[in-house]
């Protein structure tokens, strides 16, 4: 049970190209009442045009990044498409105990990680509707050669197998419902009795 007055850590996993780092930003845009932390991840991978250190990644070398495992300054850290990435516990800990709601961007290994070092994270698969649609993002985005579109979709494959292990599954094959869908998870959490506490204390004491 989250402890009362804590924020919650909602960990939003998907295959490559499923579509979830347009859902989080659109969630965080637009979020249901009180805003989320987007957790900014660290990576060694070197930043893509229009990228800007600490927005979408903390772009760190691999020297950096060893040093902050020796310092055990992440939650979870893995290699991913022969990248490292590692979510530290500076952008999440201090947050969820001031009572702010955060939300990782994240891989499917690095979701089982985290929710190894932190059991009460919500978890969320963003799933693509079909390869074919996976494949026609994959090439759009005009980032990976042929070889690393074809890797990314054998991994999806597999990750794609373990969906059903995740607390909640959003199919993203409209952007709108989707965008909703994760709106509500959000929503619903929020209104468990663990973060209502405090109202209901009020409200309770005054039907006394």
């Amino acid at each position: 049970m989250t402890d009362v007055g804590r924020g919650d850590l909602f960990i939003v996993s998907s295959p490559s190209g499923g579509g979830k780092t347009t859902l989080i930003r659109r969630l965080t845009e637009n979020p249901p009442g009180e805003p989320l932390h987007f957790s900014v991840s660290h990576t060694t991978r070197p930043k893509r045009e229009g990228e800007q250190d600490g927005r979408e990644y903390h772009f760190v070398s691999v020297a950096e990044f060893q040093e902050m495992v020796q310092r055990d300054e992440f939650l979870e850290h893995n290699e991913v498409h022969d990248n490292i990435y590692g979510t530290s516990k500076a952008e999440v800990l201090p947050r969820l105990a001031a009572g702010e709601d955060v939300i990782l961007d994240i891989d499917v290994q690095g979701a089982w990680d985290v929710r190894r070092a932190y059991p009460d994270a919500v978890t969320v698969f963003i799933v693509p509707s079909s390869p074919k649609e996976l494949s026609r993002r994959l090439t759009s985005r005009g980032l990976d050669k042929e070889e690393a579109i074809r890797k990314r979709l054998i991994n999806a494959a597999k990750e794609i197998q373990q969906a059903q292990e995740f607390q909640y599954v959003i199919v993203n094959d409209d952007l709108e419902r989707a965008t909703l869908e994760l709106q509500s998870i959000v929503r619903a959490r929020r209104l468990t009795p663990a973060r209502q506490a405090m109202r209901l204390q009020r409200i309770r004491s005054e039907f006394r």
